[in-house]
């Protein structure tokens, strides 16, 4: 059977993760045990998979069908702290991985890490990329909902290019004018 042990806790609670990144689950033991599992509970099989099971020898055994490119465990120097990597994720990743310990033909339960695997993160959790660039906003429309396809309203942009018109028209006059100037000022200088 299983058993919840307070003792045994892991961080973080939760991790949402981009498909084909890595992740790292971080399990704290009371005290310097034998060895450590890892298991995940599936929500879609119902069911509790081992992993893989990591001695104080540092050798690891992995359940059926677990990939050792997938899967490795990190052991600090103190034997106190155990960590679960994994890689390469994929939504099949999914589910609520625990750590776990052996007493008295019982296994003891971490808390549980919740991993969700997306494909795009949420642009609140990319804590990593640059912050993104304030673009000028030439014309708001009142409602995304009223136009789907982002185009700015005809009672926006008809005035908008009427201006715009008549603002060119405005400095023909004045290019012509000041074509002229100089051409008079290059002719004076050249018949001195």
């Amino acid at each position: 059977g299983f058993c919840t042990n307070l003792l045994l806790s892991q961080t973080p609670e939760h991790i949402l993760a981009q498909t084909n990144n890595k992740t790292e689950i971080l399990c704290e033991l009371n005290k310097e045990q034998a060895g450590v599992y890892w298991y995940r509970w599936s929500q879609e099989k119902q069911n509790f998979e081992f992993l893989i099971f990591y001695n104080s020898l540092g050798k690891a055994t992995y359940g059926t069908n677990i990939s050792q490119d997938k899967f490795s465990v990190h052991r600090a120097s103190s034997h106190t702290s155990c960590s679960l990597h994994i890689s390469h994720l994929h939504a099949s990743d999914n589910g609520t991985y625990y750590c776990s310990i052996s007493q008295a033909s019982q296994l003891f339960l971490g808390s549980g890490t919740r991993l969700g695997v997306v494909d795009v993160l949420p642009l609140s959790l990319k804590t990593t990329q640059a912050p993104l660039s304030k673009k000028p906003v030439w014309c708001v429309t009142k409602s995304k909902a009223a136009s789907k396809k982002g185009a700015c309203s005809p009672l926006v942009w008809i005035p908008l290019a009427t201006g715009i018109l008549v603002l060119l028209l405005s400095l023909v006059p004045t290019a012509h004018r000041f074509h002229r100037l100089r051409r008079r000022l290059w002719l004076r200088a050249h018949r001195q």
